[in-house]
């Protein structure tokens, strides 16, 4: 029996993986659930199992390469069965395919590709428009005197290129608003010290409580239609080696401040180790990303689609603060709300957002 081996699809808006690494090469015995390949989808590397036992026979998608979701990327036989070689998908391999749809010469292409040079920009010189090298030759004298070299080409793939598309998209059909709020942290830090819990715990457990009292903002749009989720899952997006990764806590709003602040640890381990599980880094309904490590005060984060909004968290900083006519030093947070004003209006957005600053600056009412 023939089994193709197919591009998982491991989220809601995934569209295409890329092929990190494969495990096993042509000719290979496989059993079934073993790894065969490295997956790189949009916010994690994946191991994909074998769905079967037998002999990889075909290869279909090479290192490096995209493939849309379901496409085949290789292919396993039975023990002893003859194999007759299907079509290999059309896939995109992570190089410059703009020189692929201009009529030019190989000579220039591959010029044009040595230069960074965009062939659809050189004017052809050849029989109906054909480019050919010297034409390419002619553009870099041309620019050589103003334009600055290049050091290093790097392609957009795996995590990085599918968090371009996914913040474009965000920014481009999201209209995004954003509100900002300074909050005490001075009982959080209480806490954080006694419980020896993250301040992103802290925060976790704040907003999913608040989402249960402003379910609007646990929401999406889609097709002219608002739907609110029942499920309280919250995405801590995370920098690793491979890029940004957004984890899940699932159900955070009803898990403890211990639970939360053990999950971020193993989620955070795992995702810079790139072994996030699928069902770790899907099904997120609203993110939180806390820049505040790395000294950011505050600023604009996009949403994660397809979700209504996202908290960006900056650092803690000692604050000269007015209270009853006397000035006080207060450790201050500021939080950003940027929200899809396509779902939200202004000021359920403040009250949402006004709810997380009370939750925070009075955490005793967090396990209640």
């Amino acid at each position: 029996m023939v089994t193709k081996v197919v591009m998982p699809k491991l989220s809601l808006t995934m569209k295409e993986g890329t092929v990190g690494k494969w495990y096993k090469k042509e000719g290979d015995t496989i059993e079934k659930g073993e790894p065969i390949v490295e997956i790189i989808s949009e916010k994690a590397t994946y191991d994909l199992e074998a769905p079967a036992s037998g002999v990889l026979v075909n290869i279909l998608v090479a290192e490096g390469s995209d493939a849309p979701v379901d496409a085949p990327i290789a292919v396993i036989t039975a023990l002893g069965e003859t194999y007759k070689e299907v079509e290999t998908p059309q896939v995109s391999v992570a190089t410059t395919e703009r020189t692929e749809r201009v009529l030019a010469s190989p000579a220039a292409k591959r010029l044009a590709k040595e230069h960074d040079i965009d062939l659809t920009l050189v004017k052809g010189s050849g029989p109906e428009g054909r480019i050919v090298e010297e034409d390419v030759q002619q553009l870099i004298k041309e620019t050589s005197g103003f334009l600055p070299r290049i050091k290093e080409t790097v392609p957009l793939s795996g995590f990085k290129k599918t968090s371009a598309e996914r913040v474009s998209t965000s920014f481009r059909t999201a209209p995004h608003s954003t509100l900002m709020m300074k909050v005490d942290s001075s009982k959080a830090t209480e806490v954080h010290n006694k419980l020896q819990v993250s301040h992103t715990a802290i925060l976790v457990k704040a907003t999913a409580k608040a989402l249960r009292e402003h379910s609007i903002v646990n929401s999406t749009f889609e097709q002219n239609r608002i739907k609110i989720f029942e499920d309280v899952n919250i995405g801590v997006a995370t920098a690793t080696p491979h890029g940004l990764v957004v984890p899940v806590i699932r159900n955070a709003d009803a898990k403890s401040l211990k639970e939360i602040d053990a999950s971020i640890k193993n989620l955070t381990e795992k995702a810079r180790d790139g072994r996030l599980a699928k069902e770790e880094i899907s099904g997120s309904t609203f993110t939180i990303s806390n820049l505040g490590m790395f000294g950011v005060e505050f600023f604009t984060p996009i949403i994660n689609p397809p979700e209504a909004a996202i908290l960006g968290v900056g650092k803690i900083s000692e604050t000269p603060v007015a209270t009853n006519g006397k000035i006080e030093i207060e450790p201050i947070m500021m939080l950003s709300l940027s929200y899809d004003h396509r779902i939200i209006d202004g000021a359920p957005a403040a009250e949402f957002l006004n709810k997380i600053k009370q939750l925070v600056e009075n955490p005793e009412l967090l396990e209640s």
